[in-house]
């Protein structure tokens, strides 16, 4: 069995006045690279057969950006997760998906990339540990269900910056 995971940041967001955090949209330059991503991800990725997004207005507009159609779980859980609690909802996915798509925010998206990488002295991961920018994606590949997922189980297979 091999489980492909996903893990988004979301796209650059807008800074409106008097809009929270958890409201905030994401600014044009957002829009265009989210829909970048997702022209990568259907270009180089098996298709995403499930997405957990983030209940944030941005990462709710970067999945739309992405033009990715998988039946998606919105989830307050992803908002300021740490990666403790990022594996432990990734760890409830169904053996049935093959593709996993975690659209989030940092710290956690980045942290749990690495947590989860085995290959931690790759370039994927040198690149990674520097910066996790806005839009871009870490692709880990695992060789057992997802129930089983733990730290330093997973092969980082690409990083990318959609720019």
């Amino acid at each position: 069995m091999a489980a492909t995971l996903i893990l988004m940041r979301h796209g650059k967001s807008a800074y409106p006045d008097g809009v929270g955090d958890h409201a905030r949209p994401l600014a044009p330059r957002g829009e265009r690279e989210a829909g970048l991503a997702g022209a990568w991800l259907r270009a180089t990725m098996p298709p995403v057969d499930a997405v957990r997004c983030s209940t944030a207005e941005r990462t709710r507009q970067t999945l739309a950006a992405t033009g990715i159609t998988a039946p998606v779980e919105y989830t307050d859980d992803i908002y300021e997760a740490n990666p403790h609690t990022l594996i432990e909802l990734i760890q409830l996915t169904d053996d049935a998906i093959d593709t996993l798509l975690v659209v989030g925010h940092v710290p956690g998206i980045p942290w749990t990339a690495w947590e989860l990488a085995a290959n931690r002295d790759s370039d994927q991961a040198t690149e990674l540990s520097r910066k996790f920018p806005t839009s871009a994606l870490a692709v880990l590949e695992f060789d057992r269900p997802w129930a089983q997922l733990d730290p330093g189980t997973g092969e980082l297979t690409y990083f990318h910056v959609p720019r």
